[in-house]
């Protein structure tokens, strides 16, 4: 496979030979920007903002201490980028993660964004707070390999009826998120008193719930205003305990990742618990500001599990330099985050298709370009620290 060059003489030939140059950016900032201005001011204090003064959120997407290190004349003319995770093998080492409400940036919302993963054949975890139905994401999907990531609610039966729907749509696991069990404190709604949920937005899973609507007097369509305050009731759980993974375990029989660890005794935890992989994340820098970065953790986190589970990195990765030295660092594959939101703002479904096709080719690239051939091959010599320098 040659992605990154196909991808780059297919740019060039259509800008130079087809007067066609791309519509959309390559870099981050630019897209960034093109996007901001395409959402609402609501939209973009969700999608853009961090925790309190947002430290973590901005130290997060700095990958600058570890420095690459190339090797030369390695033969790697032909490159495979594919890896595994949760027990399937996938095509290339990236998924886009999950982020709820994506109807805040474009009508078509995770229908959009599930169409672009499906044309690339990138796997796609659908967020709990999605826009849309779960089922209708996944139907959308096809064969696309689809994880549904899980806020564990606090009335068990609906708990349950998600597992049990994520599993009869046809998701290939489950991804716990164990990291907002409350919500971090995000500035940049607060000032506005914004919280799309109470608008009705994101809510998509629960108002067509049966077991949700069992607890409502009314249907959502008759009193959302009751079903939204009902939503906010039960929503997370902040009781919860490592033991209390036995739920879960008991309940579907999907493989299970665990997302949001930063400690390697909750590595640990995880993995004894069941899961199959340990997702190492900050939440896009979103719940404690002032934490230590979800690179920062990584090593330990590997070190702990030493190829028990699979790991997952994300929060802070913009471009294909980012994959690679998280790889170097132990992780399976990397979850992309607000740059593909940025590319739905900007052109929707092409938007996401732009973004995540660019970021590919810009890691297959890199890695050529260090002398791996392989995604097996990158390994902690790929990167050395810039206090080793």
């Amino acid at each position: 496979m040659r992605y990154g060059e196909d991808v780059l003489n297919d740019i060039y030939r259509k800008g130079m030979l087809d007067d066609s140059p791309p519509e959309l950016p390559a870099s981050y900032e630019d897209l960034r920007a093109l996007a901001h201005e395409a959402m609402s001011e609501e939209a973009r204090a969700y999608v853009h903002g961090g925790a309190g003064a947002e430290e973590t959120f901005r130290r997060e997407q700095d990958f600058s201490e570890w420095r690459i290190v190339p090797r030369m004349l390695q033969d790697v003319a032909d490159r495979d980028l594919s890896t595994e995770f949760l027990g399937r093998e996938i095509q290339y080492p990236l998924a886009l993660t999950p982020l709820g409400v994506q109807s805040l940036v474009h009508p078509e919302g995770e229908l959009a964004s599930a169409r672009a993963a499906s044309e690339l054949d990138v796997p796609y975890v659908l967020s709990s707070l999605s826009s849309t139905p779960m089922e209708d994401v996944a139907a959308t999907l096809g064969d696309t390999p689809k994880y549904y990531q899980f806020y564990w609610s606090s009335d068990e039966d609906v708990a349950r009826s998600f597992l049990r729907r994520a599993e009869d749509a046809g998701y290939d696991g489950v991804v716990l998120t164990v990291d907002a069990p409350i919500l971090g404190w995000r500035e940049r709604l607060v000032s506005r008193g914004y919280y799309p949920f109470l608008e009705g937005e994101g809510v998509a899973n629960y108002f067509t719930d049966p077991a949700f609507r069992a607890r409502l007097d009314q249907p959502p369509e008759d009193d959302p205003r009751a079903a939204v305050e009902e939503f906010l009731e039960i929503f997370g759980d902040s009781s919860l305990r490592w033991s209390d993974l036995d739920f879960l375990f008991d309940n579907t029989d999907l493989p299970v990742a665990v997302k949001g660890v930063l400690h390697p005794g909750d590595a640990r935890e995880a993995v004894d618990a069941g899961a199959e992989a340990v997702g190492v994340s900050t939440h896009g820098g979103r719940q404690v500001d002032g934490s230590i970065t979800a690179l920062e953790a990584l090593p330990s986190v590997v070190d702990e599990v030493e190829g028990e589970a699979t790991v997952t990195f994300d929060s802070g990765i913009r471009r294909g330099s980012d994959v690679y030295r998280a790889l170097a660092l132990g992780a399976d594959a990397c979850l992309l985050g607000r740059p593909f939101v940025y590319g739905l703002a900007a052109d929707g479904q092409k938007g996401v298709e732009h973004v995540v096709r660019n970021l590919i080719a810009d890691f297959d690239l890199a890695m050529g370009l260090s002398g791996r051939s392989s995604v097996g091959e990158i390994d902690r010599s790929a990167v050395v620290h810039e206090s080793e320098v």
